[in-house]
């Protein structure tokens, strides 16, 4: 084998896993919409939320929710992610012709532009992916019609299209507001992150020396060279601003990006 310079950088063994890997065993299960199927498709189905309950290392509530099954003489209890609003022993409704009320999943193209929504699917039937953290909401911009499309602003500021047969819930997810409190203490952020994964505390590159990190080492704590790299830098090398397109303050109002684009 050929001697290497250096140490294989944290960046590097995270990618493998190991024990930077997601703690789940105190996690509740997958927490999507129900599975699109033909009640939702063509009409709707009423679910009656049973509990909200907490999930270790996620900052929004889960809400389980009951629905009799279609099929057989049974119940389907779904993990869904609750909306501000819902309480247990409400009923919600789920399909193309659900009411719009706060709780309710519909398909984005029965969602009039403006409506604030959450938990929202990227493709038909992928069951939840965009605007799911706690207090996040995208909001519906336009509908059009001949492509059958819908554009969203989502949490990020960004504008995505989707197609507008994929659901989504009608409201903002619960928990909002979390970020506001400080953490105050070490203790707390030792035990959000315990939960989630380990990813705290982080040793700054410019604190390591020069085996461990490529902006470690020197006489002052300083990185030496452009802290920006390249989208195609070899592991062990790729730290800092990856590929970024500018940096620095942002400086200058600029026009802003109005929704009639």
């Amino acid at each position: 084998p050929t001697p290497t310079m250096g140490r294989v950088i944290r960046g590097q063994r995270k990618g493998a896993g190991g024990i930077f890997k997601a703690h789940t065993r105190l996690r509740k299960g997958v927490v999507q919409h129900r599975n699109l199927d033909y009640a939702e498709r063509h009409g709707y189905i009423k679910g009656v939320v049973k509990e909200i309950i907490h999930e270790s290392g996620r900052g929004a509530p889960l809400a389980r929710v009951a629905f009799r099954n279609a099929y057989r003489f049974k119940t389907d209890k779904e993990l869904m992610i609750a909306v501000e609003g819902i309480y247990s022993g409400m009923f919600i409704y789920a399909g193309k012709k659900a009411a719009l009320n706060v709780g309710n999943i519909l398909p984005l193209s029965s969602v009039p532009e403006g409506t604030i929504v959450c938990n929202i699917e990227e493709r038909p039937g992928d069951r939840g992916k965009l605007a799911r953290c706690s207090g996040d909401y995208a909001v519906v911009i336009s509908h059009d019609e001949d492509k059958g499309k819908t554009k969203l602003r989502l949490p990020s500021g960004g504008k995505k299209n989707v197609l507008s047969l994929c659901r989504a819930a009608v409201g903002v997810v619960a928990g909002g507001g979390r970020t506001d409190k400080p953490m105050l203490k070490a203790g707390t952020a030792f035990h959000k992150y315990r939960v989630k994964r380990n990813s705290w505390p982080k040793v700054r590159g410019v604190a390591m020396n020069p085996v461990e990190h490529p902006h470690g080492g020197g006489n002052h704590q300083h990185i030496g060279h452009p802290s920006t790299c390249n989208r195609n830098a070899v592991p062990g090398q790729k730290v800092g601003m990856i590929a970024a397109r500018r940096t620095g303050r942002k400086v200058g109002g600029g026009k802003k990006d109005s929704d009639q684009d």
